[in-house]
Parts: structure tokens; C-alpha cells; sequence
């Protein structure tokens, strides 16, 4: 009998045991997915929307880049803006009348235009003031191609010769006549040339309107000069006696 009572317990636990485990396989089969059910696929992301017409397109970093036929600044046209740049390059490559200095209040950079001025050497033909020698003075009212910005910027980096070549003529003239040689390989930068042109405007203020006075040679050979407006006009001379 006692050995009854032991066996059934034994028996019973054992039954619970295996019952126990087909329900943990079973369990874990329901959890698996069939061998040939699709694989989840990964979302497609909508395609993003092209940029406005006239806005660039964005890299990673957010900065936007030109599209292409989108025009970008010229460097002639930044140089010339901040005077920076080489001198004969801008003058050769800029638009003819486009150049336009950046001290319109020249008194501001006169000190320092004029030591420009003097280290490249101009003060040999034009004097240390300005007052002429070897070449025409700066402090008359004759300017033999203009006074303008743009036509002194080119004289004084190209020489004469090479503004001429540009198309530009005389509109005067002075009693030296000798060529301007090319100084836009001594001043090396655009910004000493607006410098000079500043100086030349604080020695001669009237330069800045960009006119040009009769020349020089305007009158005839043999005439009396033109008297300055206001003052009374000289006596005829008296015709020669007859011998």
C-alpha cells in the first residue's frame, strides 16, 4: 500500500511535467513566423520637391549652390567696387565708362594717395606737387583725354598708347606731348591708383567734374590766349606800316 501511495505521486508529477513542456514547444512555434511569409519592406520616402526657379539647391551642410546658367558676380565687377584687383587687368577687362573710384571724398585719402604718388615715381614727369615738368602738370585745367574716373583709372595703369588702342581720343592736348607710360605695373593694386586719382582731385578740385577745358594748343599759332570770361577784351593791334 505505501509503496502504491509513492508510485501514484511520482506518476503524477511526472504526467504534469511532459504536459508543462508541449505547451512551451507549442508556444514557441505559434511564435514563429512560416518559413515563406514575406519580410517586412522598409518604406519608400516620397521624392523631395524641386527648388523654386531661381533658388539654388541645398547640400547637406544647407548651403545653397547656383544652378547651372544662374550668373554669378563678375571679378572684375567686385574688384572694381573695392578697388582691390590688378590694375591693368581690371582696365582691360572692365567696361568701357564702368570704372568708378571708391573715395569720392578724396580729401579722406590725400596724404596717402599723394606718398603713392611720390614711391612710384610720378613726381619725375609730373612734379612733386603736380605742377608739370618733364610731363603736363596736374593742377591746370587741361585734361588731354578727360578728367573722368573711369578714363584717368585707365590712363594711368595702361599708358596713353594702350588707351587709345581701347578707343579712346584726345580731346586736347598740352605742350608736352610725350606718351604716359603704363603705371599699373608699379602701383600693383587698383586701390593705389584710386588713391593717386585722389590726391589729383585734392590738388586740382575741379578735375572731378570729369570735363575737359580747351587745350593748350586750342588756339591758333601766333594768336593772343582767350581772355578769362569777365575780363575786358585787349585792343586790336594796329596794322603793320607800309615800307
Amino acid at each position: 500500500m505505501r509503496r502504491a501511495q509513492t508510485i501514484v505521486p511520482f506518476v503524477a508529477g511526472f504526467a504534469l511535467g511532459a504536459w508543462a513542456l508541449l505547451g512551451i514547444s507549442d508556444t514557441a512555434k505559434t511564435a514563429e513566423p512560416p518559413a515563406n511569409a514575406p519580410s517586412a519592406q522598409p518604406a519608400t520616402p516620397a521624392p523631395a520637391a524641386p527648388a523654386p526657379a531661381g533658388q539654388g539647391a541645398t547640400t547637406g551642410g544647407g548651403a545653397a549652390q547656383p544652378q547651372a546658367g544662374q550668373p554669378q558676380a563678375g571679378a572684375a565687377g567686385q574688384a572694381a567696387a573695392s578697388g582691390g584687383g590688378n590694375p591693368q587687368d581690371l582696365a582691360k577687362s572692365a567696361e568701357k565708362g564702368s570704372l568708378k573710384s571708391p573715395y569720392p571724398d578724396f580729401k579722406k585719402v590725400e596724404e596717402e594717395g599723394h606718398q603713392k604718388f611720390m614711391s612710384a615715381g610720378c613726381n619725375g614727369c609730373h612734379g612733386g606737387t603736380g605742377g608739370g615738368g618733364m610731363g603736363p602738370p596736374l593742377t591746370n585745367p587741361v585734361w588731354v583725354y578727360g578728367s573722368d574716373d573711369d578714363t584717368l583709372f585707365r590712363l594711368i595703369s595702361l599708358g596713353s598708347d594702350e588707351l587709345k588702342k581701347q578707343g579712346y581720343t584726345r580731346k586736347g592736348s598740352e605742350n608736352v606731348v610725350g606718351p604716359m607710360p603704363p603705371m599699373g605695373g608699379v602701383l600693383k593694386d587698383s586701390d593705389s591708383v584710386w588713391k593717386v586719382i585722389a590726391w589729383i582731385r585734392s590738388v586740382n578740385p575741379s578735375s572731378a567734374g570729369g570735363g575737359t577745358a580747351p587745350s593748350a594748343s586750342a588756339t591758333p599759332s601766333g594768336a593772343a590766349p582767350a581772355a578769362p570770361s569777365g575780363a575786358p577784351s585787349p585792343a586790336p593791334s594796329a596794322p603793320p606800316s607800309a615800307q
